[in-house]
């Protein structure tokens, strides 16, 4: 069985599970930290903006059963690729949105993705911000940051609304 990881930052990791986890293929989602200066950082100092870390998931798949591609087509409908100052209610670097690529082959993949986007016009003229960077050192966030979704559904919900309504008004009627 065939294994690789995508790494995603879309705003706060919470809401960043829940549409990989279920996917056939999908072997594991992992909350955690990347991007960052600091070994094995916490989610306080991540939160206070010292550490240079974004908070994203490290998805691990099998490739035989769904493509880094069918990946990154799913993280550009839950994230807000034109704003780069966070997602949705999520607001700083912390939150800012970026695909992690760990190989060329990625990277090539992301970046024609992104093009693709961009050309579609789908955000009328917007430009897509979403970064496309190196990955670096991926760091598992605490346990209770762990299947928050499952753990907490009503806090989920009240997290998850304005990502709903996003979707709902750029890729329901337009896919």
């Amino acid at each position: 069985m065939a294994e690789d990881t995508a790494i995603f930052a879309g705003g706060c990791f919470w809401c960043m599970v829940r549409p990989f986890d279920t996917l056939p293929g999908i072997k594991k989602v992992v909350s955690g930290y990347t991007g960052g200066h600091t070994d094995h950082p916490t989610y306080e100092q991540v939160c206070s903006h010292t550490t240079g870390h974004t908070e994203a998931v490290e998805i691990t798949f099998d490739p035989d059963v769904i493509s880094y591609e069918e990946l990154v087509n799913i993280y550009w409908q839950v994230t807000d690729p034109t704003d780069a100052g966070g997602q949705f209610q999520d607001r700083g670097d912390s939150y800012r949105p970026v695909i992690f690529v760990n190989s060329p082959e990625q990277r090539k993949i992301a970046e024609a993705s992104k093009a693709e986007l961009q050309a579609s016009d789908r955000f009328n003229g917007k430009k897509i911000v979403t970064q496309i960077e190196d990955a670096k050192p991926f760091w598992p966030a605490e346990d209770y940051h762990q299947d928050f979704y499952k753990k907490n559904p009503l806090r989920d919900a009240i997290q998850e609304a304005p990502r709903k309504r996003f979707e709902q008004e750029h890729w329901s009627d337009k896919a």
